[in-house]
């Protein structure tokens, strides 16, 4: 486990530590604090609860639905939604291209139309269980969902615009515009030429059958199937092929897997295997625990990964101590959309745990105890459900 024993930029200590006072105006770099993990026992700040009253999880409850409705899908917002007005967005492809392109939605609209039901996961899902926990959103298990995404494939565009033959990185730019760890920015993400031009992704203009809401990145965004939720860029506004790897701020500092603030890392791309249990019975209002009525019960929830179809689902009703294989349902989204699982199971009164971990057609099997990264990316640590049955 790593310790904060040092007074290095991004440390408790360095975060924490008395800043002198005003000797001239402001700079944007004073705005926000460097990256830090909190101490051992402190709770958490205004600041992520402000994080957590903007972006929100889905109630688990509603993994009972196989598409997810739009207003209970995740959602997590870097800076400010902004303000786009879809009859006149445009979206510019160019750098190392032959052919520059312009196009508005309009244009959009009449190349080749496709559905793909994807399963978006955030990066940081499961963070605020970690200890010690990295400051930031505070995500437990939640930050997942399930949509219909329609659009048209961006590989055709890019290939119109003629990729030049020394390409390395394509980099996508949203109309969101921010300052992060000191660093002004509009959010940027990139992908490898190889996987900018996989038939899967989209630059999506609906959800689930409707136009994009504003907050899920009207009227334009990107949809990579597979990756974590930092990737799916909302509110595009142009797309710049490099033939330089992209060291912008969201690729080459956010969104890394490492150990310390000097470990260089290694990139968060795509979603480890994860499956949630729809909790059973119904909730104490505060604590969420769960309470049970005593006879036959079905224990069910979704499963999914971005590295392979998930293959298998072993659920537990003792807290681990021993598992029992869960029936899949058939696949019915495709290879990027979650799949149910069920398990029945007999409650008796007493106190339970319930947990459920997935393990996908790579060979990859979610962890019962999480590394720890300073980021809190990728935790697929199995969720635990604590269920009371009361006697009769």
């Amino acid at each position: 486990m790593t310790t904060v024993d040092d007074r290095s930029p991004g440390s408790a200590q360095a975060d924490r530590a008395p800043h002198p006072g005003p000797v001239g105006p402001p700079t944007v770099a004073e705005v926000s604090g460097p990256s830090r993990v909190a101490e051992p026992d402190e709770a958490v700040s205004t600041e992520e609860l402000q994080l957590a009253a903007r972006n929100h999880g889905i109630p688990l409850e509603a993994l009972r639905y196989d598409v997810t409705p739009a207003g209970l899908h995740y959602l997590l917002i870097h800076y400010d939604i902004p303000e786009l007005d879809p009859t006149t967005h445009a979206l510019t492809i160019g750098g190392a291209v032959d052919r520059p392109l312009t196009v508005t939605l309009a244009e959009l609209r009449e190349r080749p139309r496709v559905t793909r039901q994807v399963t978006l996961e955030c990066a940081g899902n499961g963070r605020a269980l970690l200890h010690p926990r990295p400051v930031s959103q505070p995500w437990l298990v939640e930050a997942v969902g399930n949509a219909e995404w329609t659009g048209t494939p961006l590989a055709p565009l890019l290939r119109e615009a003629g990729l030049g033959p020394d390409a390395v990185d394509v980099v996508f730019t949203g109309a969101d515009h921010g300052v992060e760890r000191g660093i002004e920015q509009d959010y940027q993400r990139a992908l490898p030429v190889v996987d900018a031009l996989r038939d899967e992704v989209l630059l999506a203009y609906e959800m689930n059958g409707a136009p994009l809401l504003p907050q899920h990145g009207a009227p334009l965004r990107l949809i990579v199937p597979g990756w974590y939720g930092m990737a799916h860029v909302k509110w595009v506004r142009s797309i710049d092929v490099r033939t330089e790897p992209f060291e912008g701020y969201q690729n080459a500092v956010a969104y890394r897997l490492r150990r310390d603030a000097d470990d260089p890392g290694v990139p968060v791309t795509r979603i480890e295997p994860r499956a949630l249990v729809r909790p059973p019975g119904f909730p104490d209002f505060m604590s969420r625990r769960r309470v049970l009525r005593p006879g036959p019960c079905t224990v069910d929830g979704r499963a999914w990964s971005g590295h392979a179809p998930v293959v298998s689902v072993e659920v537990t009703t003792d807290g681990g101590a021993s598992w029992v294989q869960a029936e899949l349902d058939p696949p019915i989204g495709g290879d990027f959309a979650w799949r149910r699982w069920r398990h029945e199971w007999t409650a008796t009164p007493g106190r339970y745990v319930l947990a459920a971990r997935a393990t996908d057609a790579s060979g990859r099997t979610q962890p019962v105890e999480q590394p720890w990264n300073r980021g809190g990316f990728a935790n697929n640590l199995v969720q635990r459900v604590e269920v009371v049955v009361p006697a009769e």
